[in-house]
């Protein structure tokens, strides 16, 4: 079974760094989670006026207000189906920072009507996120987010980008290094600069069938609408 960033790219996928066609190849059916462990040599914040919007998304792990250098971080990916049937990849970010630890959490599936990767922000599928990908000249994937929905219940609405961000990101390998690299930034049209991060990390591979996937890499509601 193809993952749905293959589904996504089509021939475009065979572009990509051999090491990043690994690292997004995996589907439910291959039982296998990505785990990857490494540091974010910078994780930065906008202005001050900017952190009432970053606090709000400590309730959903979706943003978070801190700042540092060389940040500990792990990420997982771990693929299956969810309630609906449909083929998911979670993102599942944590950055240990000296006092606590922050999550960016996410769930990711491809929709075929509306012909891209749309992303579940936070632990509640609140907020569905268009996501546009591309391979970059030194075989990379860039992800960049479009129109954002709000789902809850019967309420339902296009979000709108000045109170939300845009997010532009990289991920490719290195192999001088030997190490996958990200750069993240989150911008919002008014405000500039939001939320963002930049660093490196290693995998490991773990067989893990969908039954043994950890309840926090889960999210807590699951939302049908894209």
């Amino acid at each position: 079974m193809q993952s749905i960033y293959q589904q996504q790219l089509g021939a475009d996928f065979q572009k990509l760094h051999p090491r990043i066609q690994e690292r997004l190849a995996f589907s439910s059916a291959d039982n296998r989670a990505f785990i990857g462990e490494g540091t974010m040599e910078r994780v930065w914040h906008g202005p001050f006026y900017t952190l009432p919007f970053l606090r709000v998304g400590l309730l959903r792990n979706i943003m978070f207000p801190d700042a540092g250098q060389n940040v500990p971080f792990r990420i997982e990916n771990y693929a299956y189906r969810d309630s609906f049937g449909r083929e998911t990849v979670t993102w599942i970010r944590r950055f240990s920072f000296p006092n606590c630890t922050r999550c960016f959490d996410a769930t990711m599936i491809r929709s075929a009507s509306r012909n891209c990767i749309v992303d579940y922000l936070g632990t509640h599928q609140h907020l569905a996120v268009d996501i546009d990908l591309a391979v970059t000249e030194r075989g990379g994937l860039r992800l960049r987010s479009g129109e954002q929905r709000f789902y809850e219940g019967p309420i339902k609405f296009r979000f709108p980008m000045l109170m939300s961000g845009l997010a532009d990101v990289e991920e490719w390998y290195d192999d001088d290094a030997d190490c996958y690299r990200i750069k993240v930034e989150v911008l919002n049209p008014a405000f500039g600069k939001l939320f963002g991060y930049h660093g490196s990390f290693r995998p490991t591979w773990r067989t893990v069938t969908q039954p043994e996937i950890p309840a926090y890499a889960l999210p807590q509601r699951e939302e049908v609408r894209e």
